[in-house]
């Protein structure tokens, strides 16, 4: 009688576990880096249960840089990533099983900040000089293209640690001479920076691939497709929602994060927009993937940083989970001071 007890508990527990299984794995999404404006729409879904109604236990971590979040999501120590296309691209040339699932920047956010008073006028003014940004920053691996393809020596520079809330102050300080930011935080340097700030957008210095994408294991992706269409459609959904109002999203973000300030949250989304926003995302769907632009990002990854191992891109990423029906709303850029 006792086995036989013991024999209904067991199966009574596998019962329990079977209808139950969206919540036998907890989610780990890294984020690029600390929470800020361009991460309203996923605490925005956390807030509004969006993922939680749909069975998933989604964890959003802080993270330390694109180049340490492809890395981490490669390993497969977090499922789910927020990355800079480009590395990843790059990463995977390197064995790293990454596949890319939605594009969140249509056009790249990196941009070069300098002080117009040290005499730097363009890229090759920077030969000989230091660049501070975190070691984990995903513009310490795209550099070596953005040098060639301005004439000069990627090992001209020299790369300084510092924490990405002490580029200002090591800028004003001088003890570098530039430093590299998205352009979603271009208002915070220009408010401190004022007529002195010295700046270069990529995209306008002949590279912008892709940025930011949201990435997948891919071993994991491929056992958890039903999850990871239910990611994404909520995701893209929440972002062109944002995108139309932006308020609740915002409020969202600093709910959860209590050292940020809400309108300066409010203009760092409102960047983010102009980040989004390109012929294929309002067109064709918020988040797609060109294959002919992807074909171009790794060419050019391939020509400037060299694939270790070469792959075909269309392995890279996929446009199955997103809705076609969702698309990026044509938004008014903001007005910076």
């Amino acid at each position: 009688m006792r086995m036989l007890s013991r024999a209904a508990l067991a199966a009574v527990a596998a019962t329990a576990l079977s209808v139950t299984p969206a919540f036998a794995q907890k989610i780990t999404f890294t984020l690029n880096w600390v929470a800020g404006g361009d991460h309203a729409p996923y605490f925005y879904a956390q807030k509004m249960g969006l993922y939680k109604n749909a069975g998933l236990d989604i964890d959003i971590e802080t993270g330390r840089g694109s180049a340490a979040s492809a890395q981490k999501v490669g390993a497969g120590s977090s499922q789910l990533g927020l990355s800079d296309m480009a590395g990843v691209l790059l990463f995977r040339g390197k064995g790293a099983d990454l596949v890319g699932i939605m594009n969140v920047y249509a056009n790249s956010p990196q941009g070069l900040y300098w002080l117009k008073s040290s005499g730097i006028k363009s890229v090759k003014d920077l030969a000989g000089k230091k660049i501070g940004n975190p070691a984990g920053d995903g513009a310490r691996t795209m550099w070596p293209a953005l040098a060639k393809a301005n004439g000069i020596d990627p090992a001209s520079v020299t790369w300084v640690n510092i924490d990405a809330n002490a580029k200002l102050s090591a800028l004003k300080a001088k003890t570098i001479d530039a430093t590299t930011s998205f352009y979603n935080l271009h208002h915070v340097f220009t408010r401190e920076l004022k007529d002195d700030m010295g700046f270069l957008a990529w995209k306008d210095a002949g590279v912008n691939p892709y940025g930011n994408s949201i990435i997948a294991n891919g071993a994991w992706l491929k056992a958890n497709k039903d999850k990871a269409d239910k990611f994404v459609k909520i995701t893209q959904k929440a972002f062109a929602d944002c995108a139309k109002n932006p308020g609740p999203c915002v409020k969202a973000l600093v709910e959860a994060n209590g050292a940020l300030l809400y309108d300066n949250e409010m203009v760092n989304w409102a960047l983010v927009t102009v980040l989004m926003s390109d012929e294929t995302s309002r067109n064709v769907a918020l988040g797609w993937h060109n294959d002919q632009r992807m074909a171009s990002d790794y060419k050019l990854v391939d020509e400037y940083l060299k694939m270790e191992k070469p792959y075909d891109v269309k392995t890279a990423y996929t446009n199955e989970f997103l809705d076609k029906n969702v698309k990026m709303p044509v938004v008014a850029p903001p007005k910076l001071n």
